[in-house]
């Protein structure tokens, strides 16, 4: 078993995506999944399967790369999608099974989809695995891989953890920063330096352009799922429900605002395969 394994074998996913900063970026993310899937619908070359008589939304095939526990393959099959999900973590996979049985489920590994064929899905989604690659080789691959099996003209949506979050956090607001500092865990421009120890790789915005630029994906957009979520959890959960909705509300419509990109703790990017 690889410490990744033991990691989600004992770390409580539900539990983290059920819970108010959860939700935020959820919430956001998929708002961004449903936008560029509703585009997928309504574009010429799906005609044919919707004049055949076949349901719009069945004829759109998403990739769920890193699929946890199945927070959004299940949901996009719940709304009429044909979802693949790929997980590495057979724990994760077992849960994901048992909720809904019309997601493919597969196991697997992100730098390597050996199991799938090119251009297959006109939607894919990276977010997990991005968290726990490290280096620049590793991701490259991993986004290899999603470009590959994504339909030319087809949309991608990658998802990082963010350097200054964990800077912030991590270093500050739990007070590590002078081991970190003294154990070169930080550069001298507080650049994080993560091994597979550490279960997490962080990124700013110039390591994840150089990604997009080896593999010659354009961006649509960038943007927050979570912005200032995870830095106030405690404060998300004294709100009240209708304050908890005013701040997804709030978050939906700072979400693409450059000032903020990188700054929350998560960023997503969507990318369209030439």
């Amino acid at each position: 078993m690889t410490k990744l394994e033991e990691y989600y074998n004992k770390f409580n996913e539900e539990k983290r995506l059920n819970s108010r900063h959860g939700q935020v970026e959820f919430r956001v993310s998929m708002k961004y999944i449903q936008k560029y899937l509703d585009r997928a619908v309504t574009e010429p070359d799906n005609a044919a399967a919707r004049n055949s008589g076949q349901d719009k939304k069945s004829a759109i095939k998403v990739l769920d790369i890193g699929a946890g526990t199945g927070r959004y393959s299940v949901a996009l099959a719940k709304e009429g999608y044909d979802v693949t999900a790929v997980e590495l973590v057979k724990y994760n996979l077992g849960i994901l099974k048992q909720k809904a049985s019309t997601v493919r489920a597969i196991q697997g590994n992100a730098m390597n989809l050996k199991k799938l064929k090119d251009e297959s899905f006109d939607v894919t989604l990276l977010f997990g695995p991005m968290y726990h690659l490290f280096g620049f080789g590793d991701k490259n691959k991993a986004l290899g891989e999603a470009k590959r099996v994504t339909k030319k003209g087809g949309v991608i949506l990658v998802a990082y953890c963010m350097n200054e979050y964990s800077v912030i956090t991590y270093g500050f607001k739990e007070q590590h920063i002078l081991a970190c500092m003294e154990q070169g865990r930080f550069t001298e421009d507080f650049k994080t330096i993560s091994g597979p120890d550490d279960l997490y790789d962080y990124m700013r915005i110039e390591d994840i352009d150089a990604l997009n630029l080896a593999q010659g994906l354009e961006r649509i957009q960038i943007i927050s799922p979570d912005g200032a979520a995870n830095y106030m959890r405690p404060f998300l959960n004294r709100l009240s429900d209708e304050e908890f909705e005013l701040f997804v509300q709030y978050q939906m419509s700072v979400c693409e605002r450059a000032d903020l990109i990188g700054a929350g703790a998560h960023t997503v990017d969507i990318l369209r395969k030439p």
